[in-house]
């Protein structure tokens, strides 16, 4: 079963968030979260999509403001995908329980040191 489910924008686009440095994003993705390059591209402005099981983000030197930014992932296996980033020296945040319209899920952030900010979650299952 995939870990990673889905990613989903904070503003406009999961696969041009803005990076100052395309390769340095590359890298500290593929090994803080586990992810692997499967483009890149120079022209019209620098830009790399990474994808982990099947779920693409991407990084474009856009000149937009990385801490306005980011992405919710959805996975599965919250806490062992937690233990993992940790693992791979991904400083987490807490775990906490969020209620959107009546639908709980578990969740943690990471806050990348490109500025951007990921919300990982994944629905609570009730039984």
């Amino acid at each position: 079963m995939p870990k990673f489910k889905a990613a989903f924008p904070y503003q406009h686009d999961v696969l041009k968030l803005p990076v100052a440095d395309i390769s340095d994003a590359s890298t500290w993705y593929c090994k803080h979260f586990g992810m692997e390059e499967t483009q890149r591209t120079l022209e019209p402005i620098p830009s790399v999509i990474l994808q982990r099981d099947g779920t693409e983000i991407g990084f474009a030197e856009n000149g937009g403001d990385a801490s306005q930014d980011g992405a919710a992932i959805l996975v599965s296996d919250i806490l062992e995908i937690k233990k993992e980033l940790e693992s791979r020296g991904a400083k987490t945040g807490e775990v906490r329980t969020d209620d959107r319209d009546g639908e709980l899920y578990t969740v943690f952030f990471v806050v990348a040191p490109d500025g951007l900010c990921y919300y990982f979650h994944e629905a609570q299952t009730s039984g």
